[in-house]
């Protein structure tokens, strides 16, 4: 595409920012303003230009918009553009680190632990070094060691009891050959300046890097991205709508941004292809009180649009019910499907009431923060087996599957097998192998063969071991050095012992089905389903109802129909296993939630809404200490402008109508409190809000007018009804 056709196709800030292809490039992309069109007609001219594809670095932070911002460039080039690097943060770490982590003392097939194998971990971790049950909130924990992995908090400001705790997690993470999500940025940076060769080849590569979304960086990610660019970066964000405080973002970025670059260029896109003029008003109004902000107006060509509806309930109960009689009148009057609708509260704890007038007014809905698809017991049971056949030395996942199902392997032989892994600082895997190495070899006393249990004659094996150690002096069965291996083994008993052994061959069995070369993973899986026996298992575990059984089931059938529609997709040019672990552990809630969305409504807490829109939102609970929230007056650093940055977020959603509600009554800690309306509320223009009466009786032309609307959306004949 030439320059003259770009002209057509974007307004003169926009051409700017598409053009301008060297250098340093500051894009400050207000709400609906067509950042991901700029972006993707920036990629697109780049390469019209002559500059290699895989020159070209974009960075943004979900898979969703990676995905979209990819499929939008080889739609407008016609182009494979294999050599495209489109990614998140968080994904390229990934590339970066199966290339080299080895430097930094990982193995190559490292595994990535979610939030649940982290938490496995810092409990574990806990119990080696003594800390009791009440001192191990590990959401609590977790939230601190991310913290200070991102540079958020340091061991001087933040609690450091829990220092040790931190250092015996990161052994475990090296132990385990795994690394947590927080480390998918910070050892690159790590690597980089540990290696300056690896640096160096990075920047070689990619001359050309843009990053998305580039309000939301924390400052670990900036310190990623300015060590890879040289000098031709172009960043795209909005101050305004940095609302991720809460998980390191730092909006001050754009200022360390201009000082790092002084030769930096700033173009401002503040045309709003979304909304009313109406809605962007009240916006505008809303966010000009922030003090610390670059200044900005959007406007939009879209007319004037219906002013904002405020209403104000006597309790969440009537807010409930007026939002669910409004969306079905409006789907009615205007023919609106479920899914021009967002209803968008605080937090999920505003949504109960919501979501009962919706069941019980039969408006199908999807509801943001759930329980994750790959959340879910059995689906973790299945990726866990898939996991460990990936990377033996992966403790969290073994210790998940090693009795599932049920194979006679308990708390006290896993407690013998941590022993030896503490003494020999191995993996559990590894103590596994050294236990049952030392079971084979067929060590005796006095001519008993491990493998002949006929030997002993009334007494269990296992009872055997135990009376045999019961005096210290009768240690040395075998020597006076007896090891640890030798005393667990004994201890373990053979049966137990043969259980380990038939794991082990399972696992060793099914590792080198997963990884033999060419297609069929989603077979393989299928496969390895059967050979264990799940089934089985899910009946024995929900033995009052085999309806449980079976939808669990369907769900490990669902993900093993969602990978063959994965391995089979011609554009997937790498199928195998570890690919396929590191794509689910990477997706993003928003990935795994996206395919429901069509013919409902959707309730989402705002952060959740962030680059969504919606022809019609609902704001529910625009109450004083719900929006802004209660913590974030007890902030005095910023947390009230972020409240009103989120709020502006909230309201620059909606296209065509926006109804914010505000209770007189609420319900909180089994009490009824009166509530005050949000102060936002009154940085709203008067002049842009109606309060909102009562629906009179409808007349006999308008209800003529909603039944034949009902007919013609349910395909009633005329002759009927």
């Amino acid at each position: 595409m030439n320059l003259e056709e770009l002209r057509k196709e974007l307004n003169p800030e926009q051409f700017r920012a598409v053009s301008t292809t060297d250098g340093a490039l500051l894009i400050i992309a207000g709400a609906g303003s067509g950042k991901t069109r700029v972006i993707t007609f920036r990629i697109a001219h780049m390469l019209d230009c002559g500059i290699p594809q895989s020159a070209i670095l974009a960075l943004t932070f979900t898979n969703k918009a990676a995905r979209e911002m990819e499929d939008r460039v080889k739609d407008l080039t016609g182009k494979k553009l294999q050599n495209l690097t489109v990614s998140t943060f968080h994904a390229f770490g990934v590339r970066i680190l199966r290339q080299d982590i080895e430097k930094l003392g990982w193995r190559s097939n490292f595994s990535i632990y979610d939030d649940t194998d982290r938490n496995q971990l810092i409990k574990e971790s806990g119990r080696e070094l003594g800390f009791s049950a009440d001192n191990l909130d590990v959401y609590k924990i977790g939230n601190l060691f991310s913290n200070i992995k991102i540079g958020r908090w340091t061991w001087e400001t933040a609690n450091d009891q829990y220092r040790p705790l931190y250092e015996k997690y990161q052994e475990g993470l090296k132990l385990y050959n795994a690394v947590d999500f927080d480390d998918l940025i910070g050892l690159p940076i790590r690597l980089f300046k540990e290696h300056p060769e690896v640096l160096a080849k990075y920047r070689e590569r990619y001359k050309y890097i843009m990053v998305d979304e580039f309000q939301d960086t924390s400052l670990q990610q900036y310190e990623f991205m300015h060590l890879l660019a040289d000098k031709n970066v172009a960043v795209v964000g909005d101050d305004d709508q940095s609302i991720y405080s809460w998980r390191g973002a730092n909006y001050e970025n754009i200022v360390m941004f201009e000082k790092d670059f002084p030769d930096v260029q700033e173009i401002r896109l503040e045309q709003n292809y979304r909304s009313t003029e109406t809605i962007l008003a009240a916006a505008n109004g809303v966010i000009s009180h922030n003090t610390n902000r670059k200044d900005k107006s959007l406007w939009s060509g879209n007319g004037s649009g219906r002013p904002i509806e405020i209403y104000m309930p006597e309790n969440e109960a009537e807010e409930a019910d007026f939002i669910a009689e409004s969306i079905q009148g409006i789907c009615m009057e205007e023919k609106r499907s479920y899914d021009d609708f967002g209803v968008l509260i605080r937090a999920n704890t505003l949504s109960r009431a919501i979501e009962e007038a919706f069941l019980e007014a039969n408006i199908p809905y999807t509801m943001s923060g759930g329980t994750s698809f790959f959340q879910r017991k059995e689906i973790k049971d299945v990726i866990s087996y898939l996991r460990v056949c990936a990377n033996h030395d992966d403790d969290i996942n073994l210790l998940r599957i090693i009795n599932t199902p049920r194979r006679g392997i308990g708390r006290t032989t896993i407690e013998h097998l941590n022993t030896i892994a503490m003494e020999k600082n191995c993996s559990l895997w590894t103590a596994i192998e050294k236990v049952l190495k030392y079971y084979k070899g067929n060590v005796s006393k006095e001519g008993f063969d491990f493998e002949s249990p006929e030997n002993l004659e009334g007494d269990s094996v296992s009872n055997t071991f135990e009376n045999a150690f019961q005096d210290d002096d009768e240690l040395d069965w075998f020597g006076n050095e007896a090891s640890t291996v030798e005393i667990c083994a004994k201890k373990i008993g053979q049966k137990t012992l043969s259980d380990l052994d038939d794991f082990r061959e399972l696992i060793v069995t099914q590792r080198q089905s997963l990884l033999s070369g060419g297609k069929g993973l989603s077979k393989k899986v299928r496969q390895m389903v059967e050979d264990i026996n799940y089934f089985e298992f899910l009946i024995t575990e929900n033995p009052k109802s085999d309806k449980a059984a079976r939808f669990k089931h369907m769900n490990i059938e669902s993900l093993i129909s969602n990978m063959e529609m994965w391995e089979n997709n011609p554009d997937n040019f790498d199928t195998g296993l570890y690919a396929y672990l590191n794509r689910i552990t990477l997706l993003s809630r928003d990935d795994m939630e996206d395919d429901g969305l069509k013919g409902k409504v959707n309730l989402m807490t705002i952060h959740a809404s962030k680059g969504l829109e919606f022809p019609v939102v609902f704001i529910c609970g625009c109450e004083d200490g719900i929006i802004p929230h209660a913590r974030s007056l007890e902030d005095s650093d910023g947390g009230v402008e972020e409240e009103r940055r989120l709020f502006y977020v909230a309201i620059t959603r909606a296209r065509d109508k926006l109804f914010l509600s505000c209770c007189q009554h609420r319900r909180k800690m089994q009490q009824t409190v009166e509530c005050t309306p949000s102060p936002f509320l009154d940085e709203i223009p008067t002049n842009l809000v109606k309060y909102h009466e009562p629906r009179g009786e409808v007349t006999d032309d308008v209800a003529f007018n909603i039944l034949e609307n009902m007919k013609k959306k349910f395909a009633i004949p005329e002759n009927e009804g």
